[in-house]
């Protein structure tokens, strides 16, 4: 079997997902073939095809689109397909057009399955997969199912109409896709992420409570929350430092926040880490901190269990599926700054013995559910299951 995967770029070094998936099918005799945006040299897991760039020159883009032509000439029956489609569904013939274009790559492929690692990636390909004889599959993951649909109403209604069969990474997130329009008919199989298991009993010697999230300085990752919390935090107990790994949109107003509330001593931006530096920081902390509004369901949060920190997350989106509430970690409800500060100085109160208790059964529960071995197992089930 031939898997075709569309991404925006191969994925890099920290993107176990990705790159378990495809060591997986491997593994167990599939084909898979890579198509993106972004070309990365450094990508040797599997055969990668990028996908036609859009110039701005005019002309440019004219003789690319001649030569995209041209070459979809032996494969004139599937553009045929294509275009009719496309005309049922009552696109303009200047976006037919385009979506030839962009789409030229995966015409000529000779796939089984299509699967869009991301939904907003099926945007203008929705009729792709039919157009050369093979099944659709999407993944339903964070912002694209979460926030996008809300700034484009319906903008899936086509993708709905012609995927074959649904990835999600959490309840959470199918469900959102059933809230934006995917019929409960529609085959869907969830399936987490997953941590490489590593087996490290390295503790914070210092008598600072060490805080840290991974995240980008986004709104959605509720920072200011966070922020408002530990200055309260302050009033009764300073023997603390937060530490934030990411940049993002809302780096000044996070500087300005942390000034406005006094933290200047208490909170660092650490700004982008490579992977190895992002696992060195979490490893040096007790308590991993993600009061995000909403989450898929959080990778770091999982790899935070794995290495044994104290877990405190919002109940936004899919965390409550990533902690077990007062046995792996800690849930608090969103946009509430003065229980998440309450939560946080009972936290740092626990008796090491309770701590040490929490953080064994967050290690075994990731060691038993989230490893990659269990998920791509599931993704070979994904496409050999008859719906």
């Amino acid at each position: 079997m031939h898997i075709g995967l569309i991404l925006s770029q191969p994925p890099g070094y920290s993107e176990t997902f990705f790159k378990s998936k495809i060591k997986g099918l491997q593994a167990s005799g599939y084909r898979v073939s890579l198509y993106v945006q972004k070309t990365d040299s450094t990508f040797k897991t599997c055969k990668v095809y990028k996908l036609p760039k859009v110039y701005k020159n005019t002309l440019f883009q004219l003789f690319a689109l001649f030569w995209v032509l041209l070459r979809l000439m032996p494969y004139a029956r599937r553009v045929i397909r294509f275009v009719r489609l496309e005309q049922e569904h009552q696109r303009e013939n200047t976006q037919i057009l385009k979506n030839i274009y962009i789409n030229a790559n995966l015409l000529k492929s000779n796939v089984d399955w299509l699967h869009f690692g991301f939904a907003t990636l099926v945007l203008q390909r929705e009729h792709v997969a039919k157009a050369i004889g093979a099944k659709m599959a999407v993944s339903l993951r964070g912002f694209d199912i979460d926030v996008y649909p809300m700034k484009h109403p319906n903008c899936y209604a086509t993708l709905w109409q012609n995927v074959d069969k649904v990835h999600a990474i959490s309840k959470y997130t199918l469900n959102q896709g059933y809230y934006h329009g995917l019929p409960e008919t529609v085959a869907s199989t969830i399936i987490t992420p997953a941590v490489k298991w590593v087996n490290t009993e390295q503790r914070n010697a210092s008598k600072t409570t060490k805080i840290i999230t991974v995240g980008r300085l986004h709104w959605m990752k509720g920072y200011l929350d966070i922020l408002e919390a530990l200055s309260l935090l302050k009033t009764t107990s300073d023997n603390f430092h937060y530490q934030i790994i990411g940049i993002g949109p809302e780096e000044e107003a996070i500087k300005f926040t942390i000034h406005q509330l006094g933290l200047q001593n208490h909170v660092t931006l650490l700004g982008q880490q490579s992977h190895d530096s992002v696992f060195k920081y979490i490893e040096q902390a007790e308590v991993y901190l993600q009061y995000s509004h909403s989450e898929g369901f959080c990778n770091a949060v999982l790899e935070a269990q794995a290495l044994g920190k104290l877990c405190v997350v919002s109940d936004g989106g899919g965390l409550p599926e990533n902690i077990i509430d007062g046995e792996t970690g800690w849930v608090v409800p969103k946009r509430q700054p003065k229980l998440l500060a309450k939560t946080l100085e009972s936290v740092i109160a626990l008796d090491a013995t309770v701590k040490s208790q929490f953080s064994k059964q967050a290690k075994a529960r990731v060691q038993h559910q989230f490893t990659l071995e269990q998920q791509r197992a599931k993704f070979v089930e994904f496409y050999k299951t008859k719906y």
